[in-house]
């Protein structure tokens, strides 16, 4: 059985990106800036109404372990798509940067592979309105204990708690991971999902070994506006704790240690993607065994290289960002 330095799991999904303005998000009742599950006529209606579509295979987290795969850690997906047209460019565009899909595209059944439609518009800001299909049939039969009990890292989508079957997948998952000697952790994904899931959440915190959420999700976890009463609480439950700040500094706090990493602020051209390739620059660091302050930087200068141009995936070779700065 392959060993594997990080494994993912979560909902594969097609990425639809278009660029639009404001007037555009008000006239298709697009709510900007966050994440938005809808079913399939709605997805059909603003597909149509993209303007120069651009497509490839993303998911948070497969976003993520996609950017591992590319800084040469040897990665695995698990996740459900239908054998279609979009099934099948999802699996072997995963295969084309380097990470093993690790579940045979499902033939028959009635639901297609899943897609978000991502509509950009001036400032960067991205709203994402997901249709999810097969994904929410993600269950703890496509989970190979092969596979997440070989994993050094796993790591695990929230929005997975939107399903039961899902919610079962990634227990069995993140059980075989941890019984296998690996670390489990977990990216809270939307302050929605948080909210939605709060005591689920709240439980696994304690149960696993990292987690990974931007300040609105920690404080949705907590039910409090103030950040670092949330983050004292997070510490507390947790063995390693990360919160992004949306260009301000990074907070990553692991028992008595804690390390503030500085943000370079940057315009983005598109922040799509910015929390999954932190998510990649970060996880990187901890897989190869760097301080916090090191891994930290390493997040933080992969999210500033997909925030500069289209696409939720690297495009320059993020590892030669990092040993430009000494970091390797």
């Amino acid at each position: 059985m392959t060993k594997y330095q990080a494994v993912g799991i979560g909902n594969a999904v097609v990425d639809v990106i278009s660029q639009c303005d404001d007037q555009f998000l008000s006239t298709m009742g697009i709510e900007k800036g966050i994440m938005q599950l809808i079913e399939q006529e709605r997805g059909e209606l603003l597909y149509d109404g993209m303007q120069n579509r651009t497509q490839m295979s993303g998911g948070s987290v497969a976003n993520t372990i996609a950017g591992l795969g590319a800084l040469g850690l040897k990665t695995g997906f698990i996740g459900r798509v239908k054998d279609d047209t979009l099934g099948r460019f999802y699996a072997d565009e995963m295969a084309d940067v380097g990470t093993d899909f690790v579940n045979t595209p499902v033939a028959g059944g009635e639901l297609p592979t899943s897609r978000s439609m991502i509509f950009v518009t001036p400032d960067g800001e991205r709203s994402m309105n997901t249709y999810l299909g097969i994904s929410t049939e993600l269950g703890p039969e496509d989970v190979d204990d092969g596979v997440a009990g070989q994993a050094g890292l796993l790591f695990l989508e929230g929005y997975l708690f939107d399903k039961d079957k899902g919610k079962e997948a990634f227990l069995a998952a993140a059980r075989a991971c941890r019984a296998g000697g690996g670390r489990a952790g977990i990216a809270l994904s939307d302050p929605f999902c948080v909210n939605r899931h709060r005591d689920d959440f709240r439980r696994l915190v304690t149960e696993l070994d990292y987690v990974i959420g931007n300040e609105h999700e920690w404080q949705a976890l907590y039910e409090t506006e103030d950040l670092g009463a949330a983050l004292e609480q997070a510490a507390a439950d947790s063995g390693l704790i990360v919160c992004t700040r949306s260009g301000d500094d990074v907070v990553l706090v692991e028992g008595d240690e804690t390390v503030t990493v500085p943000v370079d602020r940057v315009t983005p051209v598109d922040a799509t993607g910015a929390g999954d390739q932190f998510a990649a620059g970060f996880l990187y660091g901890v897989a190869t065994g760097q301080p916090l302050a090191v891994s930290g930087r390493m997040g933080c200068i992969a999210a500033a290289e997909v925030i500069g141009h289209y696409g939720a995936r690297p495009e320059k070779d993020v590892k030669a960002l990092f040993a430009a700065e000494g970091l390797i």
